[in-house]
C-alpha cells in the first residue's frame, strides 16, 4: 500500500497532466493529447519535460558556442590576412597542381598585378605571362617551371635571385611542402644588395680616383701570369708618377692636389684601352697592366707615348692651370720577370732611370738597372755613417765677374769620399740623401764648412751653397744660419744661398718668411736653374732675389739655336729691369762667353773659367782669365 505522500504527490501530477491534456484538446490537438494521456496515466510526464528541457537548453548552449566559434575564426582570419598583406616581402602559395592558392598585396605590388592576373587557381605558367604583360619577367616560361619542378623535387628549400628590367633584384626563397605545393617569398634586396657590391667594389678600388687599388691590381697581374704559365700570353707593366706632384700638392693644397689626381685618373679611362688594368698604387704612384703578345714592346711604347702627350697636357684645377709631366718605367713579362714582385720592382727601376734622364720619358727594364739598386742600396746604407766618417769635402768652382773677366765669387759643391768607390759626385748621393732625410745634417754640416772656407778668401769674393727644399721647411734654419755665420767671422753679404723652383712651387707663408727673414740679414737669395722645368715669372713677384742663374741648356745652345740666345737676353734683361743679377751657367767656350756677356749676362760660370776643386786651388790672381778677349 502506497504511502499517503507519495499518492498526494502522484494525484498532484496527474492532476496537473489532465489539466495539460485539457489545454492540448483546447488547442486543437487531440491525437497528442490522447498520447500524452496515455504517458501521463503512466506516471512518468515529469520526467520527461525535465529531459525535454535540458536537452535544448543544450542545443541552445551548442548553438552559441558554434557562433562564438566562428566568429573567433573569422576574426583571426582577418589578422592573418592582414599581416599576410602588410608582410615587407611578397608571398604566393601553389598546390600541387601548379595552382595558385593565395598570394598577397606585396606580391602583386612588386610585380604590378592586378587582382584578377593574381587570382586564386590560375597556374604558375599563366601567372609568369601575367608577370611578362606587365614587364617583370623575361625568361621562358616552361623553362622556368620545369627549372623550379626539378629544384622543388629534391624537397629542398631553393634560393634565387634576379634582376628584373627595371634593374630591381629580387631574392626568391621557394619552399617545398608535403602535400607537393609550395610557398614563395620574394623580396627586394636592390639597396642591400648594390651596398655589397659597393663595398666590394670600395675593398677593390681607390676611394679617390676609383681607379684599381694595389689589391685589385696584384689580382689581375696574378691573373695574368696565370695565363703566361698556359697559353703563353705575355704582357706589360708600366709604372708612373706625377713630376713634381708633391710641390704642388703642398703649394696649392691637399683639394687642388687630389682635384689633380682624379683628373689624372679621367685622362687615363680614356686614353688607355679598355682591355688594360689601370690601378692608382698609392700617392701619385700609377700603374698599368697591358695585354700583349710577341709585339709587346712596341705596344708597350705606343702606350707610353699615349700618355706622355695626355696626361702632360695642361689641367684647370679650380681655376690654377697648373702644368705636370710624368717618368714611366715599363717591365715586360715575361722578359723582365715571371712574378708580381719582380715585375713591379723592376718597372720602378726603369721609372728611376726614367727620371735620371730628366723626366717626361719613358724606359724599358734594363738589367744593369738591377745592379744600379743594389748600388743605391749599398750607398744608402754607407752615407749613414759618412758624415761622422768625415767622408765628405767641399770643391768650389769660381764665378767670373763679366765685365772684369775676374772672379767675383765661388761655388761649394759636395763631394764624397768614399773608402771603396772613390770620389762620388753629389747627383749620385744627393737624392738619395733626400729620400732617407740624411740631406738636413750633411746640409748643414756643408753651410759650416763653406763659410769658414770663404772666410779665408779676398773679401770681395762670396761663396754659394744650394740649399735644399728639406733645409728651407726647417723652423730653425735663419738661427743656424746666423749661428754659422757668426762662428765663421763671415759677413752676411758675403753667403748667397741658391734654391731651385721647386721651393717655390711650395710657396707657403712659412718657405716665402724664411726667404725674407734670411734676406733681412743681407744674405742673397739666388734663383737657380731659371728658364727650364716649370719656371714662371710669377716666381720673380714672389721674393726680391738678388740674382737668377740662367740653366746650362740655354746657354750651351745658343750658338747653334737662336731661340736660346733670344731667351737668354730676355731673362737678362728682366733681370736687369728688376735690379738682379744674372749668372750663365755652363760656359765652357769662349764663343759661348761672348755670346753670354752680348745677351747683357753679368756674371758666368762654367769649365772655361775652371773646374770645381778643393779651396787650397783655387787661384785669385789679378790677371784676368780671359785676357785675350776684347773687353
Amino acid at each position: 500500500m502506497e504511502a499517503p505522500g507519495a499518492v498526494a504527490l502522484g494525484l498532484a501530477a496527474t492532476a496537473g497532466g489532465i489539466a495539460g491534456v485539457a489545454t492540448m484538446r483546447t488547442l486543437g490537438q487531440p491525437q497528442l493529447a490522447a498520447a500524452l494521456g496515455v504517458v501521463l496515466a503512466g506516471g512518468v510526464l515529469a520526467a520527461l519535460v525535465r529531459a525535454a528541457f535540458l536537452q535544448v537548453r543544450r542545443r541552445v548552449r551548442s548553438r552559441r558556442s558554434l557562433a562564438a566559434s566562428l566568429h573567433a575564426l573569422d576574426h583571426a582570419h582577418l589578422r592573418l590576412v592582414a599581416a599576410v598583406d602588410n608582410m615587407s616581402q611578397g608571398l604566393c602559395m601553389f598546390d600541387r597542381d601548379e595552382r595558385l592558392v593565395l598570394c598577397n598585396a606585396r606580391y602583386r605590388e612588386m610585380y604590378h598585378l592586378t587582382g584578377p592576373a593574381a587570382r586564386p587557381g590560375i597556374l604558375l605558367a599563366d601567372l609568369l605571362r601575367e608577370r611578362a604583360a606587365s614587364g617583370t619577367f623575361t625568361e621562358d616560361v616552361d623553362a622556368y617551371r620545369l627549372h623550379l619542378r626539378d629544384a622543388l623535387a629534391s624537397g629542398r628549400r631553393i634560393h634565387l635571385q634576379t634582376e628584373l628590367p627595371d634593374g630591381r633584384i629580387v631574392a626568391v626563397v621557394n619552399q617545398p611542402m608535403p602535400d607537393g605545393g609550395w610557398v614563395a617569398t620574394h623580396e627586394d634586396i636592390t639597396e642591400r644588395q648594390r651596398a655589397l657590391w659597393q663595398i666590394a667594389h670600395m675593398a677593390r678600388h681607390d676611394a679617390l680616383t676609383d681607379l684599381a687599388n694595389r689589391l685589385l691590381f696584384s689580382e689581375r697581374m696574378d691573373d695574368a701570369l696565370a695565363r703566361l704559365r698556359l697559353t703563353g700570353d705575355g704582357f706589360v707593366v708600366l709604372t708612373f708618377d706625377l713630376d713634381l706632384f708633391k710641390a704642388v700638392n703642398d703649394s696649392l693644397g691637399h683639394p687642388v692636389g687630389d682635384g689633380l689626381l682624379r683628373a689624372v685618373a679621367q685622362r687615363l679611362r680614356d686614353a688607355v684601352p679598355s682591355d688594360c688594368t689601370t690601378g692608382r698604387l698609392g700617392g701619385d704612384e700609377f700603374a698599368i697592366l697591358q695585354p700583349a703578345g710577341l709585339m709587346r714592346r712596341d705596344a708597350a711604347a705606343a702606350l707610353a707615348t699615349i700618355l706622355l702627350a695626355a696626361i702632360g697636357a695642361p689641367y684647370d684645377i679650380d681655376g690654377n692651370r697648373i702644368e705636370i709631366g710624368i717618368s714611366i718605367g715599363i717591365a715586360l713579362a715575361p722578359d723582365h720577370g715571371d712574378d708580381t714582385s719582380t715585375l713591379l720592382k723592376n718597372a720602378d727601376l726603369a721609372l728611376y732611370r726614367a727620371k735620371a734622364a730628366g723626366r717626361h720619358c719613358y724606359r724599358f727594364f734594363e738589367a744593369e738597372m738591377d745592379a744600379e739598386a743594389r748600388m743605391h742600396h749599398v750607398l744608402e746604407i754607407d752615407l749613414r755613417n759618412a758624415l761622422s766618417r768625415a767622408e765628405f769635402e767641399l770643391h768650389y768652382q769660381p764665378v767670373v765677374d763679366i765685365a772684369s773677366q775676374r772672379p767675383c765669387g765661388v761655388e761649394a759643391l759636395v763631394r764624397w769620399r768614399h773608402p771603396v768607390f772613390g770620389l762620388i759626385p753629389p747627383d749620385r748621393f744627393i737624392p738619395i740623401a733626400e729620400e732617407t732625410g740624411l740631406i738636413a745634417p750633411i746640409g748643414e754640416w756643408i753651410l759650416r764648412r763653406a763659410c769658414t772656407d770663404a772666410a779665408s778668401l779676398p773679401p770681395d769674393v762670396t761663396v754659394a751653397v744650394n740649399l735644399s727644399p728639406i733645409q728651407l721647411r726647417s723652423a730653425v734654419l735663419v738661427e743656424t744660419v746666423q749661428e754659422i755665420l757668426a762662428e765663421a767671422g763671415l759677413p752676411a753679404s758675403r753667403l748667397e744661398l741658391e734654391i731651385t723652383e721647386s721651393v717655390l712651387l711650395q710657396r707657403t707663408s712659412g718657405t716665402l718668411g724664411t726667404l725674407h727673414r734670411l734676406g733681412a740679414l743681407g744674405i742673397g737669395i739666388v734663383l737657380d736653374d731659371f728658364g727650364v722645368g716649370y719656371s714662371s715669372l710669377g716666381y720673380l713677384r714672389l721674393f726680391p732675389f738678388t740674382k737668377i742663374k740662367i740653366d746650362k741648356a740655354f746657354v750651351g745652345e745658343m750658338g747653334q739655336r737662336s731661340d736660346c740666345a733670344v731667351i737668354v737676353g730676355a731673362i737678362s734683361g728682366l733681370a736687369r729691369a728688376l735690379d738682379m743679377k744674372t749668372t750663365a751657367e755652363g760656359v765652357e767656350t769662349a764663343d759661348q762667353f761672348a755670346l753670354v756677356r752680348a745677351a747683357g749676362c753679368t756674371q758666368a760660370q762654367g769649365w772655361l773659367f775652371g773646374r770645381p776643386v778643393p779651396i787650397a786651388a783655387l787661384d785669385f790672381s789679378e790677371t784676368p782669365l780671359l785676357a785675350d778677349l776684347p773687353a
